[in-house]
């Protein structure tokens, strides 16, 4: 593996300030620079984005395709709802990894349904700031870099 995509989607931006009990208190900023960090000892290149917007994530993970090894995508409440996000993991053709900080499936019914797990090669939640590390060790093992 030798490039990685790292997508947040909405509200991420306000970690470390919104929901610290179930979101944590570091920011993505910190969480960025752990990823890219981990991701330079495993010789991995990566980039890392956030977007509120839905149309702009459907974007990103089209481009991917020819360009990055693998996704790791934290699609927050889009996962619940986007069809649009689905389908263009699909159209990509780029292995996906879920990624949520908390337990998606210990939370309200409705966080219950994921249409990216529908797709996506694997699913880590729960874990915090730590799932993103977790995350980048999957996307290598699946190439049989870690």
């Amino acid at each position: 593996m030798s490039s990685l995509l790292i997508l947040n989607g909405p509200n991420l931006n306000m970690l470390g300030v919104r929901q610290p009990e179930i979101y944590g208190s570091l920011r993505l900023e910190d969480i960025k620079a752990s990823c890219n960090a981990h991701a330079e000892k495993l010789g991995i290149s990566c980039e890392f984005e956030q977007s509120n917007d839905e149309g702009t994530l459907v974007t990103r993970i089209q481009e991917a395709r020819g360009v990055h090894d693998a996704i790791i995508l934290n699609a927050g409440a889009y996962t619940h709802t986007s069809i649009a996000l689905m389908d263009a993991i699909i159209a990509a053709e780029v292995p996906t990894i879920e990624l949520h900080l908390s337990n998606i499936h210990a939370r309200e019914e409705f966080r219950h349904r994921s249409y990216i797990a529908r797709v996506a090669v694997g699913q880590i939640c729960g874990f915090g700031a730590k799932g993103y590390l977790l995350a980048i060790d999957a996307a290598a093992g699946l190439s049989g870099k870690a």
